[in-house]
């Protein structure tokens, strides 16, 4: 245990953007997979039951690797380098820049890039519909996190720890997200329930 203990910090040291990175993504992946497994096998019923998104599985793969962990990894590098320490205003300044610059860029990042992958046709739909809600929940949860992160975690760990909190994060932005795939099925249903009822009426 000791060996692997050491070995991990020698990695960290002698790799830190590397490291960071992988840790980063496999924690992403892990949260879009458990929200998948806990809604299309734990909570469905037998006949609800549905295979695992592994393509989807796989933009989030692309998205916490090769697109938050660099971000992330050069934010806070930036900001430890430029507010040392842990005193009140310190810790004030960063929360604030870490909020109100940082967070609006990960959520256009992800919302547009999703997007892309998805291959939709209107890329910035989704960020015009759900910034400010998901703005507004990051707030409340990512206010508290990142205080407690910029006053006890140690630097090179940040982005590790980033990348457990963002374990639970990311199952939020994964239900945020998915509220317009059921909004859209409702409102198709609805449609051609309407449409059915139109057609009987001709008949």
């Amino acid at each position: 245990m000791s060996r692997l203990i050491a070995g991990a910090r020698g990695l960290f040291k002698r790799h830190p953007f590397v490291t960071n990175s992988a840790i980063y993504g496999s924690l992403y992946v892990g949260a879009e997979f458990s929200q998948q497994y806990v809604s299309k096998r734990w909570l469905a019923t037998p006949e609800q039951r549905e295979d695992i998104d592994y393509t989807t599985v796989g933009r989030y793969a692309v998205m916490g690797t090769a697109i938050y962990a660099p971000t992330l990894y050069a934010w806070y590098k930036w900001l430890d380098g430029t507010f040392p320490g842990t005193l009140k205003k310190t810790i004030v300044k960063k929360l604030l820049l870490d909020q109100f610059i940082l967070t609006p860029y990960c959520l256009t990042l992800f919302y547009t890039g999703m997007s892309l992958m998805e291959g939709s046709d209107d890329i910035f739909q989704e960020l015009r519909e759900k910034f400010l809600p998901t703005f507004e929940r990051s707030c409340v949860f990512w206010l508290p996190a990142q205080a407690l992160n910029f006053l006890f975690i140690a630097p090179r760990f940040r982005i590790i720890y980033m990348g457990l909190c963002g374990m639970i994060w990311v199952n939020i932005l994964c239900w945020i997200k998915r509220q317009s795939l059921a909004t859209e099925a409702t409102t198709e249903t609805a449609t051609m329930a309407t449409q059915t009822t139109i057609s009987n009426v001709k008949a």
